[in-house]
């Protein structure tokens, strides 16, 4: 029972954040079939700010809400940046633009504060430990939970009972016909990369929370993380999205458990075989979007 408990935390606590993750990518490539490749540095951006405003007075989640409210920013500055000036040339521009601005403010981090891990300023709650049936797990588990189940309730109340979110959504299902219908296509997009800035902003808080430390490449492993949910899940699903989390987390503490110590370098190996045989069985991924229109 005591190892059933813990592998179910580990799942939902893995998941939620995994699910966070590939949400935050998906939603941007429902409205204008694009990846963003820039993702994971509002992570990084995320992380940074927390460490540049640690010696401030501020209480720790004034300073948390800074470092979202930062990413929401750079998120923004991805779309006018790297998006909006060649989205209506090519997909083969919007992505070497995209690949560059994530370049760019790696490699600012890099010039600019430094190549060496930064410690970054952590409550206490984030190293307590806590018993639940016999299984002791870190706070941090439980807040990753509540905030996964906090943020998903909150997304989907606004996907489906606000205007923003059924613009968003029409925009989602056929681009051309939602603009010819009055949907202000840009503002749209703008609030998309705002979403999944907050929402990055919010995974890089409980991703750091785990490691306690900010480099600049820090956002590579979640950009590969949400692109292997969402393929999972399907691309142009936002519910597949969350579910390919879900289930890229089962997979992966899975093996954690069933894999001998020596094949755990190994893990990646098999997480992503099982990946291969999942989409042999479903290409298109585990949920099916809507049918799309064009994107202009």
């Amino acid at each position: 029972m005591t190892f059933a408990i813990q592998f179910l935390i580990n799942v939902l606590s893995l998941g939620g954040a995994y699910a966070l993750m590939a949400l935050g990518l998906v939603i941007v490539y429902g409205i204008l079939r694009l990846v963003n490749f820039a993702y994971g540095e509002l992570i990084m951006v995320t992380g940074y700010t927390l460490f540049l405003i640690s010696g401030s007075a501020l209480p720790w989640f004034v300073m948390a809400a800074a470092a979202v409210a930062m990413a929401v920013v750079t998120g923004i500055a991805t779309d006018y940046i790297a998006f909006r000036p060649v989205r209506a040339k090519s997909v083969t521009a919007v992505l070497i633009t995209s690949f560059a601005f994530s370049t760019l403010l790696q490699n600012a981090a890099l010039l600019f504060i430094s190549p060496r891990p930064r410690v970054i300023p952590l409550p206490e709650i984030f190293s307590r430990t806590v018993e639940i049936g016999g299984a002791i797990t870190p706070m941090r588990n439980l807040l990753t939970i509540a905030a996964a189940v906090i943020l998903l309730a909150l997304f989907a109340f606004l996907m489906r009972r606000t205007v923003l979110g059924i613009a968003m959504r029409a925009a989602a299902t056929n681009f051309t016909m939602a603009r010819m219908l009055g949907v202000p296509a840009n503002l749209i997009i703008s609030s998309a990369f705002a979403i999944s800035g907050f929402i990055a902003g919010v995974v890089g808080l409980l991703w750091m929370g785990r490691i306690g430390t900010v480099v600049p490449g820090i956002g590579l492993e979640p950009l590969l993380v949400a692109f292997i949910a969402t393929i999972i899940g399907g691309m142009r699903s936002l519910t597949g999205a969350v579910i390919g989390g879900f289930v890229l987390a089962f997979i992966d503490t899975s093996l954690n458990y069933t894999l001998p110590q020596e094949l755990l370098k190994f893990r990646d190996a098999f997480t992503f075989s099982l990946v291969i045989l999942i989409l042999l069985w479903r290409p298109e991924g585990l949920m099916r979007g809507p049918a799309t229109g064009q994107r202009t």
